[in-house]
């Protein structure tokens, strides 16, 4: 079984069942708190790219944002966002899309990003590049931040000083590049991954939210870490899965002056 129709599968099923359900929703439900919702397309969407993928897979460990972790043994783990940009998508906003990634070990070994309102489909395979739609993506060359749109993702913190902090960022950010922009899911990674966007930054996400997107902006020849400069490092663990992340990610020599300039918002 070669794992890209998996991913391509997956991701053609659940965007016909998102598109169904687009500016239609019902019931819309708060998870941890109000900036995280729920509808029923995000359970169905999640319901059939898992059974797609142990149906082609029926070995390998699952991780999805909706039911938890599927701990099977195995050195693989999927790992599925079925509908990141769940706020946006509630709203009727065209801004969201699906996010699965393949691990093995704590190694992102692939990952597929799906915008199912423009039809984009973004893949990676460790050492084989990234695509959207079949036709290479790389980042974008540019080496002047001031030149570039970048996208930064804040969401609600209880976290004492972090609104602040991520304030006094987005205020360096705003005097050092063309103009700010954010929708807040998959789209940013997309749109850096194939340099419309200089780079994206965001401080609370999730393995499933940046498991996929990290793998093809490396592969588009960008650079990726946490708000520190360190690389990224998923825990795949019962206990530890539902760990939060910060990501940044830009063509290597934009991400170094990102980085300064979220040390000099302390």
């Amino acid at each position: 079984m070669h794992v890209e129709s998996t991913f391509r599968k997956a991701s053609d099923e659940a965007s016909r069942i998102l598109m169904n359900s687009f500016g239609r929703i019902g019931e819309i439900h708060l998870k941890q708190d109000q900036s995280n919702v729920v509808t029923q397309a995000d359970f169905d969407s999640e319901r059939k790219i898992v059974e797609i993928i142990e149906k082609d897979f029926p070995s390998h460990n699952i991780i999805g944002e909706e039911t938890g972790f599927k701990q099977k043994g195995s050195e693989y783990t999927w790992i599925v966002d079925p509908l990141d940009g769940t706020s946006n998508f509630a709203s009727s906003i065209p801004w969201f899309g699906i996010l699965i990634a393949l691990m093995k070990g704590n190694e992102v070994q692939a990952g597929a990003m799906c915008l199912p309102v423009t039809g984009e489909y973004y893949f990676a395979s460790r050492g084989n590049g990234a695509t959207r739609n079949g036709l290479p993506v790389q980042v974008t060359s540019e080496q002047d931040l001031k030149k570039t749109l970048f996208a930064y993702c804040l969401d609600y913190s209880e976290q004492p000083g972090k609104t602040d902090f991520e304030a006094r960022i987005i205020g360096n950010l705003v005097r050092n590049i063309r103009n700010l922009r954010g929708t807040n899911c998959v789209v940013d990674f997309g749109y850096v991954a194939d340099g419309r966007l200089g780079g994206c930054a965001t401080q609370s996400t999730k393995i499933w939210d940046i498991a996929a997107p990290s793998i093809i902006i490396e592969e588009a020849g960008g650079k990726v870490s946490d708000v520190h400069g360190n690389p990224l490092s998923f825990i795949l663990d019962p206990l530890r899965y539902l760990d939060t992340y910060s990501i940044v990610c830009a063509n290597a020599h934009l991400h170094a002056h990102v980085i300064e300039l979220i040390k000099s918002s302390k």
